[in-house]
């Protein structure tokens, strides 16, 4: 641990602290209880010792972390556990007269004291001539304060009651976790006789931060994620601004890229309601993945709101965000749709570069423009502009892109006036221009001196920016925390083509194209004041996004030049799914497509609406993932339930989350849509049987089915997008620093 980390141990927040001292605890249990040894009360007595100095730390377990209530007067707060569900560290929080009658665990235990008086009574179970009955007789007992324990093996019965009058905090320590625990018994009386399995208790809770602690958090300049884990569609709706939208359907294919190092400082929130029951679900599948250094939002979105904070709608709205504080701070020129289509027509010297992905180009586009992402306007503006007297106009659908790009190509210094289209393909569709579709205009490949003129204009604006260069020595001391830099997290990204990316990058390395980086950073990183190090592969690209990622002002930003032998690595980004439940039942799609022909299944793509509403498995139902629990209730039990996506990965992750919570059959389709469509099996189109409206993703207005749909969503988008300025001085700063720049002087 580097001198630093040792320090913010010490004196960093609460919550990380906390998670340091329990996590050097069970480290610390494990070299007493790996190994074959027979399981004694004398074997646990080193580790109830090392749990007891855990509790006496009182300062890490403040009562407003752990909350109970005259409503809910007990709850258990899980703190660790193992993948494998071992070595399982609960809070048991419980106001003065909370009890367990006799019960046994199944597993070893150890309860130590935090605060309050938590009084055991232990019994001798002994068996009669009844199966269904057995008699207890009492041993003795110990009152469990801070300080001291009690010990107990998988057989042990004992009884629990908080007396006094105080408040009760004590560490629950358990050799598997309590929702794993299927067969633990409880007896009526302390006498004995019937006895009947009982389960973990309803609700396993995360700790809780209110929204003023969160607040202070999000700007204490430490690493910190937080996550939205209800549907993207619903974030949209309205959520904190520096949330990233992580859904808990999905989180398998999600948080291994958004918060990469499993000890970050995590908070979840959801709207708030059913008790942040769907927040404090995403905890206990995070401890089921590795990571516990995990609170919850107490009363979600809506409490955020009622202590007087803003909740904002839209999707990627930092980005958005930063591009109209550009445009109001920098007075970024534009052209309006009109003015620009008068121009055209006149055959004025001018240029129209689309600064969207190569994909949405093609999706609609001007029918005179270029497409030329983002991150390559600086690199590749030189061959399509080259007489300076040329006009250039940066466009995107809507506002951010345009500005972003126009601004970037500004700052560099480019010798050309520079214009972004004002309200993007939106405002030419209001002034009742037509689009193309299906365009691919080829990326023109920039000359040597052309080349070297960038790179002079890239370097000036990264060096504005505070951005560093780093070796390859100072990036694995980033990796592995040693010689003076702490262990942070370090997200490292290729920003190139995809077709760059996939003919050859560095191992390990992600694909993020520079104008999406910017456009959708929260999409790509998901822990605030982490280290962004991008690959400088030509002296451009890289440095140009680099700018602006440093002037959001979230991260710490550095480019990095392989070197010329540097082993690359081909093909597209692996993406890693991380699994949380046993592997779910998987039926190919000709056995499927039988069974649902027979009315012995029912379909539900889970995928996303767009797609879905395009091509779909004949018959298949859409719905988000989190309300299919409430769907299949009604449902016959002996139907079982398939499910598809795109290719069945996410699927296979939803299945098996539902399989363990409702006990069905429930089944993945082996290869998902895709290989439903390959083996020619009838599909479907429309909406007619969406089940869960556009809880699935932000709608956007280019997908309404008719004109005036459209043009009222474009108007509706626009409004909101300017207003963000506003909507951003009431929420208060969150570190945008724009820096003077070449074009400035403009």
């Amino acid at each position: 641990m580097s001198a630093h980390s040792q320090t913010y141990a010490t004196t960093g927040d609460i919550y990380s602290r906390r998670q340091a001292a329990v996590t050097a605890f069970i480290a610390a249990a494990k070299q007493h209880l790996d190994s074959d040894a027979p399981l004694t009360h004398d074997r646990l007595k080193p580790v109830a010792e090392a749990l007891e100095q855990l509790g006496l730390q009182r300062d890490l377990f403040p009562d407003d972390h752990f909350r109970v209530s005259a409503e809910f007067p007990a709850q258990v707060y899980r703190l660790a556990e193992d993948p494998d569900g071992r070595y399982a560290l609960y809070v048991s929080a419980g106001l003065p007269g909370k009890s367990q009658p006799p019960h046994d665990h199944t597993t070893w235990a150890i309860i130590a004291g935090i605060t309050g008086r938590e009084r055991n009574v232990f019994f001798k179970r002994e068996k009669t001539g009844d199966p269904t009955r057995d008699t207890l007789h009492e041993r003795g007992g110990s009152d469990v304060v801070a300080g001291t324990s009690v010990r107990l093996l998988p057989d042990d019965v004992h009884t629990i009651e908080l007396i006094g009058e105080d408040r009760g905090l004590h560490l629950h320590f358990y050799g598997l976790a309590l929702d794993r625990l299927h067969h633990r018994v409880v007896f009526d009386s302390p006498q004995g006789g019937s006895f009947r399995t009982f389960g973990p208790p309803r609700r396993l809770a995360a700790p809780v931060i209110d929204a003023a602690a969160l607040k202070a958090a999000l700007s204490d300049g430490q690493e910190i994620a937080l996550l939205d884990v209800r549907e993207a569609g619903v974030f949209a709706r309205g959520h904190l601004l520096l949330a990233a939208s992580a859904p808990l359907w999905r989180l398998e294919l999600l948080i291994d890229r958004l918060v990469p190092r499993r000890d970050t400082r995590i908070v979840l929130t959801d709207g708030g309601d059913h008790r942040d029951q769907l927040a404090h679900d995403a905890a206990a599948k995070l401890a089921r993945l590795g990571w516990h250094n995990v609170a919850v939002l107490e009363g979600g979105v809506a409490a955020w709101a009622a202590a007087g904070n803003e909740v904002f709608s839209g999707s990627n709205v930092p980005s958005k965000a930063f591009g109209e504080v550009i445009e109001h701070r920098k007075h970024t020129p534009w052209i309006d749709a009109r003015d620009l289509h008068a121009r055209i027509e006149r055959g004025d010297d001018i240029v129209v570069v689309d600064s969207r992905t190569t994909e949405e180009f093609a999706d609609f586009s001007l029918p005179f423009a270029h497409s030329v992402p983002g991150a390559e306007l600086v690199y590749r503006i030189g061959e399509l502009a080259p007489r300076p007297e040329t006009l250039v106009v940066v466009n995107c659908a809507g506002r951010t892109r345009s500005i972003v790009g126009a601004q970037t190509l500004i700052d560099a210094g480019i010798p050309n006036p520079v214009v972004s289209l004002k309200d993007g393909t939106m405002a030419w569709l209001l002034e009742g221009r037509a689009l193309a579709h299906g365009r691919a205009t080829p990326l023109p490949e920039p000359s040597p001196e052309a080349i070297a003129e960038a790179r002079e204009r890239a370097e000036r604006v990264a060096k504005a920016a505070g951005v560093q260069r780093i070796d390859g020595d100072t990036l694995a001391s980033f990796l592995q925390g040693h010689d003076g830099h702490e262990r942070r997290t370090v997200y490292r990204f290729d920003i190139r083509t995809r077709a760059e990316y996939e003919s050859g990058h560095l191992p390990d390395w992600r694909w993020a194209p520079g104008g999406q980086l910017v456009q959708a950073t929260d999409e790509y990183v998901g822990t605030r004041h982490a280290r962004i190090v991008l690959a400088d592969f030509d002296g451009v690209r890289a440095l140009t996004t680099a700018a602006w990622l440093a002037q959001l002002g979230a991260h710490d930003v550095f480019v990095y030049t392989p070197a010329a032998n540097a082993e690359l690595v081909t093909g597209p980004e692996p993406i890693r799914v991380l699994p949380s439940r046993t592997a779910a039942a998987t039926i190919s799609v000709q056995q499927a497509r039988q069974q649902l022909e027979a009315g012995r299944a029912r379909l539900f793509d889970v995928e996303r609406r767009a797609p879905y509403e395009k091509r779909h498995a004949e018959g298949a139902w859409f719905a988000v993932p989190d309300q299919l629990e409430a769907l299949v209730a009604d449902l016959p039990a002996e139907q079982a339930i398939f499910l598809t996506s795109s290719d069945g990965v996410l699927a296979r992750i939803v299945a098996a989350e539902l399989a363990a919570r409702t006990k069905r059959e429930v089944r993945a389709l082996t290869g998902g849509t895709q290989a439903w469509v390959a083996a020619g099996l009838p599909t479907g189109s429309g909406a007619a049987r969406v089940l869960t409206g556009d809880d699935d993703y932000w709608f956007s207005p280019y997908h309404q089915p008719t004109e005036v749909q459209r043009h009222a969503g474009f108007r509706s988008y626009l409004d909101w997008e300017v207003g963000l300025v506003a909507q951003l001085e009431r929420e208060g700063d969150i570190g945008f620093r724009l820096v003077q720049t070449a074009g400035d002087a403009r």
